[in-house]
């Protein structure tokens, strides 16, 4: 088989075991587009309204849901009737990283276990009933995916591990990378892929990797994207659409303030305009790829 690289999302949204990444992918086909795009505000107002701005333009909106000052259930409401209006998946970018058992402790796995289920299902946010998708790190090993899995895969929910960062100096590579991969073939029905800066689930048979088109389908969603920019004074290295899609054999590339500016966001006219521009750039890499 080929690599996923040269697979149209069509393809293998028809393919995939995991429904929300089918559902995912079939956006991506539909509409034409691989842009996430990612809203990191602090009022409910501006959460919707830049929301509803790229809605039409792209396959996810990516949330920080705690750092909205003014959260509550109609927050939760709205944004899920744009996501329908619109037709984009919610990913909610929690980055689960929970504790696992420490020997010698009273705190057992099983309680710890409890604790990721509530934080995913319970509390004010009940982030498992709202969103499509959401993330973890497997610092604490495989345990936070049995939990998180306890809780998501009945919902049909997908999970993304954290494999790959884009921030300089950042710890997840080489072999943390590699057992990323390894622990996301354990949970085929809910390890939907990775937040990763390549194509980390195809690598040479001879390094220990599995060949390309052999292994299961995992969406690569990418951030440190920049048309304008290549970096940040937070430590952020910024890409293009077509290094990371064409080149990385990426999936999705994730673009925040470069859509939305900062603060409460840029005027809607202009986070529309924004999102045409990563829009077109991300779907003319991903057509090249098919070709080459």
């Amino acid at each position: 088989m080929p690599s996923v690289t040269k697979r149209t999302y069509a393809d293998r949204a028809a393919k995939h075991p995991i429904p929300v990444a089918q559902q995912l992918l079939a956006v991506c086909d539909r509409k034409r587009t691989n842009l996430c795009v990612s809203v990191d505000v602090t009022s409910k107002a501006s959460l919707l309204r830049i929301a509803d701005a790229a809605g039409p333009y792209c396959c996810c909106i990516k949330t920080h849901i705690d750092i909205v000052e003014d959260f509550d259930r109609d927050l939760v409401e709205q944004l899920q009737a744009l996501a329908e209006k619109h037709d984009f998946l919610i990913w909610e970018d929690r980055k689960f990283a929970d504790i696992g058992t420490r020997e010698g402790d009273l705190m057992t796995e099983e309680k710890f276990g409890l604790t990721r289920r509530l934080v995913y299902s319970s509390g004010i946010y009940k982030i498992a009933s709202w969103a499509h998708i959401t993330n973890a790190h497997l610092v604490p090993g495989e345990g936070i995916l049995t939990g998180l899995a306890s809780v998501g895969e009945p919902l049909g929910r997908g999970l993304l591990l954290l494999a790959e960062m884009s921030a300089k100096g950042n710890l997840a590579t080489g072999e943390y990378t590699a057992k990323n991969v390894e622990a996301a073939r354990r949970y085929p029905n809910f390890v939907m892929g990775f937040v990763a800066m390549k194509r980390v689930d195809e690598r040479e048979e001879t390094a220990g990797g599995v060949t390309a088109g052999e292994g299961p389908d995992f969406v690569i969603m990418t951030p440190g994207i920049g048309l304008d920019s290549k970096g940040d004074g937070m430590g952020q290295q910024y890409r293009t659409p077509d290094e990371v899609i064409r080149e990385s054999g990426c999936d999705i590339i994730i673009v925040g303030r470069g859509i939305y500016g900062g603060g409460d966001g840029n005027p809607s006219e202009e986070i529309v305009k924004q999102c045409q521009r990563y829009q077109a750039a991300g779907w003319e890499s991903y057509e090249r790829r098919l070709k080459e």
